[in-house]
């Protein structure tokens, strides 16, 4: 059983950087893959960043990369999205998820999420 609790949202303008931070309970945390997700009013869940357990191995969805960075730290059960040059279009709630499997993109995989944390860009 893992338990998941994001933090580090906020309002923010267009162009600024915010830090979410997404700690976990459980013995096993460091056997996990680790994503990010995102909700928008009105849209599907997004997919944005996903993190291998050793952390070697990232991905992006294209609209984030170059502006966004997944990282952990498994000595602390947490696992962070530096958001950078921050657009209005990243406003949702963001979630984090973990996956026993490992790697994936398909939020249907994931088997813990956390409750997630409101991020607005204002432009």
């Amino acid at each position: 059983q893992v338990q998941l609790v994001e933090s580090g949202g906020g309002l923010v303008q267009a162009g600024g950087s915010l830090r979410l931070s997404c700690a976990a309970s459980g013995r096993t945390f460091s056997r996990y893959g680790m994503g990010w997700f995102r909700q928008a009013p009105g849209k599907e869940r997004e997919f944005v960043a996903v993190i291998s357990w050793s952390g070697r191995n990232t991905y992006y969805v294209d609209s984030v990369k170059g502006r966004f960075t997944i990282s952990r730290d498994n000595a602390k059960n947490t696992v962070y999205l530096q958001m950078n040059s921050l657009k209005p279009e990243d406003t949702a709630v963001y979630y984090c998820a973990a996956d026993l499997r490992g790697v994936t993109t398909d939020p249907s995989n994931y088997d813990y999420w956390g409750q997630g944390t409101q991020v607005t860009v204002a432009s």
